[in-house]
Parts: C-alpha cells; sequence; structure tokens
C-alpha cells in the first residue's frame, strides 16, 4: 500500500484526507459514503491540501472513529485501521469496505438519521431515489420491468435529449413525485437508466 503516492493523488470518491478527528458526526458520515459506495479511506493526520502532519494521540482518533462507526452509524460499521510512517510521521490508515447491508445512515447533529453517498471527494445526503436503490441493489429477487408509456416516455426523451430530472419527468408524463421516484429507481435497478449526483442537482442518463 503506497500511502504517499495515494495522498500525492489527491482526495476522491474512495479516498478522504482528516488531519484530526473532530467530530463524530462528520467522521461517520464520510465512512458511511464510503460503505454505501464502493467502500473508501481515510488518512488521518494529513491537512486537505495533502500536507502530512501525523497524529497526535492516534488511540484518541481510534475512539473517535470507532465510536462514529459503532453508535452514530446504522447499520454499524466496521472499520480496519493500519498504522503507517510517511516521512516519519504516524499517519492512521481506515479502510471502510463497502457494505453488502446498504444503506447505511450516519447520524446527524440534528439527531436525525441520513444516509449520504460519496460524489467526488465530498458526502453528499442521498435523494429519495438512491436510497430506494439502495435498499434495492442487495435485494436477490431481480427487477422486472413491464414497460408502461411512462417508461417508454422516458427513454424515448432521453434519445434526444442528454438528461432529465425528476421534475421534468413529472413534467413528461404527468404523475406525481413519489409515482415518478418508483419508475426511476426500477429503471436504474434494471440498469436501462443511470442516476448521477452532484452537489447542485441529481438527473438522469440513459445508460
Amino acid at each position: 500500500m503506497n500511502v504517499k503516492k495515494q495522498i500525492f493523488e489527491g482526495e476522491g470518491v474512495t479516498l478522504d484526507f482528516k488531519k484530526t478527528i473532530t467530530s463524530c458526526e462528520k467522521i461517520a458520515r464520510t465512512m458511511v459514503s464510503f460503505a454505501n459506495n464502493k467502500g473508501g479511506r481515510l488518512l488521518i493526520g494529513v491537512a486537505d491540501d495533502g500536507t502530512i502532519k501525523g497524529v497526535k494521540s492516534e488511540d484518541e482518533e481510534r475512539y473517535m472513529i470507532t465510536k462514529a462507526a459503532h453508535l452514530y452509524s446504522r447499520p454499524a460499521l466496521e472499520p480496519v485501521f493500519e498504522e503507517v510512517y510517511v516521512d516519519d510521521k504516524l499517519v492512521l490508515v481506515v479502510d471502510t469496505p463497502a457494505s453488502t447491508l446498504k444503506p447505511h445512515y450516519a447520524l446527524a447533529e440534528d439527531g436525525k438519521w441520513w444516509v449520504y453517498v460519496r460524489v467526488k471527494d465530498k458526502s453528499v445526503l442521498a435523494s429519495k431515489v438512491v436510497v430506494d436503490v439502495l435498499k434495492r441493489s442487495t435485494d436477490s429477487n431481480g427487477v422486472l420491468i413491464e414497460y408502461s408509456t411512462k417508461e417508454k416516455s422516458l427513454l424515448e426523451y432521453l434519445d434526444t435529449a442528454a438528461r432529465i430530472t425528476v421534475k421534468e419527468y413529472c413534467d413528461l408524463v404527468k404523475v406525481g413525485r413519489r409515482a415518478a421516484q418508483r419508475i426511476l429507481v426500477n429503471m436504474i435497478l434494471s440498469g436501462v437508466i443511470r442516476v448521477h449526483t452532484t452537489e447542485k442537482e441529481e438527473y438522469y442518463t440513459a445508460a
């Protein structure tokens, strides 16, 4: 494992730097977003810009991370710890594998549990569509799609337009938001369309 090379490449979908752990809520959010995605790695003792600061109290950092994984994440997560010296400074490596118990929720400062997903180098709140996709992606029963006019209209629309949002789809087929979300979830799970989450909006494209 070349931690120095990873630091040089910078933060991304599967990598996050933390100089130190200051909040169980924040670290739970990052670990949950990793578990809901392809898994990921936290490097503790590394600043956002990649400067290696080293960990002052390794026991304290481990305690905070374990607490975040067990008490601030639901279902609980089991992070894997490793200590690595980079330029004579101790970096705590914390791996959160991709989970088979999706979706995982993180306890927020408002006392509510929310689902987060990883978008580039940020942990972003998951939409209702994404939460449903996560819930059902671990379900062994396949999705049986019955193509009604609503599904056909979506595919025809995406043939000419590059993308569509939930609101645009509601307007297109004249259905409410919940019905539209249900159709979108089924079509994502069957591999017909893809969901794209950005920090500002969410949209769908043909797969």
